[in-house]
């Protein structure tokens, strides 16, 4: 299953310019999400993250997987219909062992692979990867809850 940006709009709250996640190549519900983001040079962060030697920050590739897993655990929740789905607003509880391996340039493509390690009930526990030309840049282990908005 894949999933454009409108799709994923359908899904999450986040827009222009928070939202990080241009399109889903691959979800297995409960299992995993693929999806990923092009950085540009016209992505706003860089006007300051740093001039004359842009660098994607750590903390929006987190933020990036934190929305992959979101739409991951969206998607796992059963036949939600639109409108359930619009009330309803994921809280990331905790983002634990998140380490930084190599800098994100514009021009990179950052590919999320997201995988389920634990689910029960509304609180998922997900394991975060970023990869931009397969070299791992980022990892981190995300706990989330589904909430009511």
């Amino acid at each position: 299953m894949t999933m454009d940006v409108t799709e994923i709009q359908k899904i999450i709250p986040h827009r222009y310019p928070f939202l990080l996640l241009d399109r889903v190549t691959d979800i297995q519900e409960k299992e995993s999400l693929v999806g990923f983001k092009n950085v540009t040079i016209g992505d706003n962060v860089f006007q300051g993250h740093f001039p004359g030697h842009p660098i994607y920050p750590g903390v929006m590739i987190l933020e990036g997987m934190a929305q992959a897993g979101g739409i991951l655990a969206f998607k796992s929740m059963g036949d939600m219909t639109e409108e359930e789905a619009a009330n309803k607003v994921v809280y990331f509880m905790s983002i634990d062992k998140a380490k930084f391996r190599t800098p994100v340039k514009p021009g990179d493509r950052l590919e999320y692979r997201i995988n389920v390690i634990k689910n029960k009930g509304a609180i998922w526990m997900l394991d975060g990867k970023a990869y931009v030309d397969d070299v791992l840049v980022s990892q981190a282990e995300l706990k989330a809850m589904i909430v009511d908005k």
